[in-house]
């Protein structure tokens, strides 16, 4: 599995949007009701939809974010076989981070539960490509 990050990209080839969040101080992980893993905010673009708007959308349906800020980090591309990658062929998408400010306590989606934690989970659904997605956000944010 290949992870690469990029400062822009095509807005045509922007795919998936993925949202690293937090809510007091706490990183912000969804246990989707089919895993026993933990997994960053996002999802795939829908038709007619901007990146922007997938993100937020997103961030809604997974975490019931009510109030929250969104802002961009960097396009990144996955290449290799993966849960939502049968082909192996690199993929494309924009990493956002966003503060949480406000959470509904209901979900209306695949998502079993919201957990917050401190430090990073151990149990990632996507293991090659979650935690450098997270690595890539603190290196450019220290």
């Amino acid at each position: 599995m290949q992870v690469k990050f990029y400062e822009t990209a095509p807005d045509e080839l922007l795919k998936f949007a993925v949202i690293i969040a937090k809510y007091q101080g706490k990183w912000i992980f969804c246990k989707h009701r089919d895993r026993d893993t933990y997994e960053i905010p996002g999802g795939h673009r829908e038709e007619g939809e901007t990146i922007l708007d997938a993100a937020k959308r997103e961030l809604r349906e997974e975490t019931g974010a009510l109030d929250f800020t969104v802002e961009r980090v960097c396009v990144y591309s996955v290449t290799g076989k993966n849960r939502v990658n049968e082909t192996g062929e690199e993929t494309f998408g924009m990493l956002y981070y966003a503060e949480i400010k406000a959470l509904d306590r209901e979900l209306h989606s695949e998502i079993e539960r919201v957990m917050m934690f401190d430090a990073l989970p151990d149990r990632w659904t996507y293991p090659l490509i979650q935690p450098r997605l997270i690595e890539e956000y603190q290196r450019r944010n220290k």
